[in-house]
């Protein structure tokens, strides 16, 4: 082996090595090759869902960027043809919330005063300076992307597509104006749809908890008495529930939900109440003049909270609302788009919604109308975006109707292989119960919808920029993007009457932006190439991305594959179905791979304000980008990945393994120098073909896009290599064996292979370290190894070996024998091995015998209760019975594999098994093997051990001493050690030593360099 390798330190810097590296790819350009040689290849859709270009990346963003990376790095290694397009969402209320908080804003009004236009701007140069902040942490990552290429959503282009699709909804007449009640935002000023809703957070918060009289008109001295958490809404009450068929309680003059077993002077069914009309709480509040309130029947009155009778009031509720349209009642707004009360409701007005609580619960207290006062803590929805509870309020918002999409949209998800597979019932969940598609936001840096109405009764809808110039009456010379104030000012002329209509102020929801995306970016139904035509708009400058042809669509819609976290299925994945399915009837994506939340190593999520926050530029520098990606790649996808510098000094150590394992190559390679490899020992032999099982076992998760399974793979493997055939073949190393060291070269070179996509720069270091001169200088330019042949029969073999030898370990564990020691004989109750296969486990456990028999008769195995499961079961009270009868061995094995134990049926589970040796035995057993050692020390055991002891620390003291592997030593022991001078030639062998000798004037052994 001519080759001189180049020597690896103790033990990785990640952070130093990953930047060489990132380094090195820029300077050979690897990526362009890589993509050079796979062009033209079969082609491998991937469309990237936006990240936002509002803050740096996350953690949490690093994990499915890091999966992304992943499986394009496996296709690319398979030869597939790839856009690599990286996607940044640039617009909407993500955008404007951080302007806000960076410009000292904190309303609506407070945007109007600074300029709209310079808002604007300020929002796209936050949105500049972050995507470049993101590509950066994205590279450190490793993350592989045509970063001159991107796609930024608030672009011209994008926009222009948005406005097709909202012209093809109309034209089907799904587009239409509701008002009704929606979830609102006070901090923001706009609504929230059912998607960002469920994508929202509900928050342990404390509210008022208020029981409250309403005095009947027409009964003396009785009272309905309701509870609310939400003092705000009563100034707008107009009405109150009660369920017909529950039976509802007088007593002290107070009406509420009967409680069986206490005394009420009088008892009746609600539908008895229905009608009974009441003085309401602020019937002095102008607000109020002329509302009859009245009791009304509601079936889904809920019974175990509460009074039994609810509060009602149209406009602070959606429930509410839908009550108002069934009963004919008045609709009261009681606050403005900030949360302000309104003036004309009562005694709270000009006070926000929070602060309005005490002051009408005092003026409730002063009319004594308040019954009892209190807080409750209770889940509640806050903002997605600012975190700010919601409130509800009557709005006239814009809609998309979904009842006609649901069923195509539900059928087109069963053709889609979701990873995990249990989210395709998520996502069938989510079409089925999903409401109208509430689109408008009311706010200022957003996609502009087209719509135009006029008095006429016409909606006039814009499908194109192109249109937009053909039909406009004014504005054109102002309008620098598509973006307000800009497009406010355009007119167009209305396509039934001719007169001027302007655009309605409103923006859209974000999910558009994103949604549609699969279209805008690839050219759908674009007659020709235009260079450089999706950056257009706000995203001119930014990248340089191409708007292609129509052609360029059809080869790379749909995308084989996407991948987002778990919440995307009610945001992005709905977004891009919904349009796609609009569009063309047809899903956007065949594979979806979706993952869960990143807490941090105790479980807890990542709050700054905890101390337990890890930036991403924080992890990368610290843990290293492969030791993140690992984290990422063996957690489970369906389940939330605890991340943290525990778990990351955790792969660390692992990842040691293989390290020392190419290290050990290294070294033994260079001092060995040249030499032909020979023919194949049965142990190399098994690590080629365990070899090739990996690269099979890897292969089948990448397919499945399940990187559990190739970290495990990978990990147990590395596992192999290590501690069996390194060890096992550790005297070969010193001898310089060339086959040895051949063998060990190719496994290695193959395994970084398959593991590359996961920790792509120490693959890449470790390959450059060990590759040949005939090999491409990056192990991404080597393709995707075929499986070789694996030999079943040999791999079982060795398992089982490994099987027996690990009992072996356990018995001298447990007996406190070190596994220095030489011992007479072990006894394995189990298949019988080949040959060579026994010399192996004599070797390893330093037994010249080992003999395949029954060994019942050195063990007795006694049974006993496992507590936690049988108290699980509700056995706890039987437990000492069952101790009782499995001492005296008083049980019945059962046929099904139960045990019958004092009048019960156990399972396996239930039972716990300890063998106890004979006296000069050592026993482990799992449940199909147990092996027995025998103890008994002669004294040719007891001197061969202290040889053993010996060569270990003499081992010991050559690393302490700084030798290289290369370095000859001589050797000096004390007289008390001459007995183990007759082992000498063995001793020289394995500690490199070339004199052996003993000195009367020592007292421990001495070694010196020769």
């Amino acid at each position: 082996m001519a080759q001189t390798f180049k020597s690896l330190p103790a033990v990785p810097d990640h952070a130093a090595l990953e930047r060489e590296i990132l380094g090195w790819w820029d300077d050979e350009g690897v990526f362009d090759r890589l993509r050079e040689q796979n062009r033209g290849g079969e082609r491998w859709s991937f469309i990237d869902g936006p990240i936002t270009a509002n803050n740096p990346m996350g953690v949490h963003h690093a994990w499915g960027r890091t999966l992304k990376d992943v499986f394009q790095r496996y296709k690319a290694l398979r030869g597939f043809d790839q856009r690599y397009q990286n996607g940044f969402d640039c617009q909407g209320l993500w955008v404007e919330v951080e302007v806000e908080k960076a410009l000292g804003l904190n309303s609506k009004r407070e945007i109007e005063e600074y300029g709209i236009a310079e808002f604007a701007a300020r929002c796209k140069e936050r949105v500049a300076e972050y995507s470049e902040v993101i590509t950066e942490q994205s590279k450190r990552l490793g993350m592989w992307m045509d970063w001159d290429n991107d796609y930024h959503t608030f672009s011209d282009t994008n926009i222009s597509y948005i406005w097709g699709f909202l012209k093809a909804v109309h034209e089907r007449s799904w587009l239409y104006t509701g008002h009704r009640a929606t979830e609102w935002c006070p901090r923001c000023g706009t609504s929230i749809s059912q998607h960002e809703l469920f994508a929202g957070e509900y928050k342990e918060l404390e509210h008022p908890s208020l029981y409250v009289r309403f005095p009947l008109k027409e009964r003396s001295n009785e009272a309905l008495v309701v509870w609310t958490t939400t003092p705000w809404t009563l100034p707008a009450n107009v009405a109150a529930a009660v369920k017909p068929d529950a039976e509802y309680g007088l007593r002290d003059g107070n009406w509420q939900l009967a409680v069986t077993d206490e005394e009420y002077n009088h008892v009746a069914r609600g539908e008895e109440l229905v009608g009974l009309e009441y003085v309401g709480p602020f019937d002095d509040a102008p607000a109020q003049e002329g509302i009859v309130h009245r009791v009304i029947p509601w079936d889904e009155v809920v019974l175990d909270e509460g009074t039994g009778i609810v509060h009602i009031a149209p406009g602070a509720g959606a429930e509410d609302f839908q009550l108002s349209r069934v009963h004919d009642l008045p609709v009261l707004v009681p606050i403005d788009e900030s949360g302000v009360m309104l003036p004309g409701f009562g005694p709270a007005e000009d006070l926000s919604s929070d602060e309005a609580a005490d002051v009408i619960v005092e003026d409730l207290r002063r009319r004594e109308l308040l019954v009892e006062s209190g807080t409750i803590t209770h889940r509640y929805p806050t903002c997605w975006r600012c975190g700010t509870p919601l409130v509800f309020r009557v709005v006239d918002d814009w809609f998309i109707a979904c009842d006609e999409i649901r069923e195509p949209m539900l059928d087109a998800n069963a053709t889609v292989q979701w990873t995990p597979d249990y989210y395709s019932k998520r996502m069938d969940d989510w079409l089925r119960n999903m409401g109208d598609w509430n689109i408008s936001r009311k706010r200022y840096f957003g996609l502009p919808l087209p719509l135009y109405p006029c008095d006429c009764g016409e909606l006039n809808v814009i499908g194109s920029r192109a249109e937009l110039e053909e039909r406009a009456t004014a504005g054109l010379d102002g309008l620098q993007e598509l973006h307000r104030p800009w497009i406010d000012e355009v007119t167009i002329a209305c396509a039934a009457c001719g007169k001027d209509v302007r655009r309605i102020p409103e923006v859209g929801d974000a999910w558009l932006d994103a949604g549609i995306v699969p279209f805008s970016t690839l050219g759908w139904n674009n007659p020709e190439w235009i260079e450089h035509g999706y950056a257009t708009g706000a995203a001119s400058g930014l990248s340089g991305a191409d708007l292609p042809d129509h052609s360029y669509w059809e080869h790379w819609f749909p995308a084989d594959w996407v991948s987002e976290m778990r919440e995307q299925i009610r945001l992005w994945f709905y977004s891009i179905s919904f349009m796609s399915m609009t569009l063309v009837g047809k899903a956007p994506y065949r594979a979806v791979l979706t993952y869960e939340k990143l807490l941090d190593e105790h479980g807890r999520e990542m709050h700054r304000s905890w101390g337990n926050a890890i930036a991403a530029d924080e992890a990368l520098d610290e843990m290293g980008a492969d030791v993140m990606r690992w984290q990422f790649c063996e957690a489970n996808p369906g389940q939330n990945i605890k991340f943290g510098y525990g778990p990351a000094h955790e792969v660390k150590r692992r990842l040691l393994t293989l390290w020392n394992s190419v290290k050990f190559f290294v070294d033994y390679a260079n001092v060995s120098g040249e030499g032909e490899a020979g023919e194949l020992e049965p142990l190399d032999r098994w690590l080629l073909s365990r070899t090739e099982q990996l690269v099979f076992e890897t292969t089948a998760a990448y397919e499945r896009f399940w990187t559990p399974d190739v970290v495990a793979s990978y990990e147990s493997f590395v596992d192999d290599l290590s501690n069996w055939y390194i060890r096992r073949s550790r005297r070969r190393f010193w001898e310089g064996d060339a086959t040895a060291l051949t063998t060990l070269r190719t496994a290695l070179l193959r395994s970084l292979i398959v593991i590359s996509p996961v920790m792509p720069f120490l693959a890449e270091h470790l390959w450059r370290v060990l590759r040949s001169d005939d090999q491409p200088e990056s192990i991404f330019l080597v393709g995707w190894p075929e499986v070789g042949e694996i030999d079943d029969l040999l791999l079982e073999g060795v398992a089982e070996t490994r099987r027996v030898v690990e009992l072996g370990r356990q018995a001298r564990g447990d007996a406190g024998i070190k596994l220095r020691q030489p011992l007479r004989e072990l006894v394995v109750d189990g298949p019988a091995l080949p040959e060579n296969l026994v010399r192996e486990i004599e070797e390893e456990l330093r037994v010249p015998l080992v003999s395949f028999r029954n060994v019942q008769n050195v063990y007795v195995t006694r049974l006993k209760p496992n507590l936690p499961t049988l108290g699980g079961k509700g056995l706890g009270k039987a437990i000492p019975k069952i101790r009782e009868a499995l001492d005296q061995g008083e049980y019945e094995n059962l046929p099904n594999g139960r045990l019958l134990v004092a009048g019960h049926e156990l399972d396996q589970e239930d039972v716990l098994s300890e063998v106890e040796a004979e006296p000069g035995w050592a026993v482990a057993q799992d449940h199909e093997v147990t092996v027995a050692l025998d103890l008994t020390l002669d004294p040719k055991l007891q001197l061969e051990g202290r040889v053993l002891d010996l060569i270990h620390e003499l081992n010991t003291m050559r690393k302490q001493a700084g030798l290289e592997l290369a370095d000859r030593i001589v050797v000096t022991l004390p007289d008390s050690t001459a007995d183990l001078l007759p082992s000498a030639d063995r001793t020289k062998g394995d500690v490199r030593a070339v004199e052996i000798r003993t000195d009367g004037g020592s007292t421990a052994p001495e070694i010196a360099k020769a």
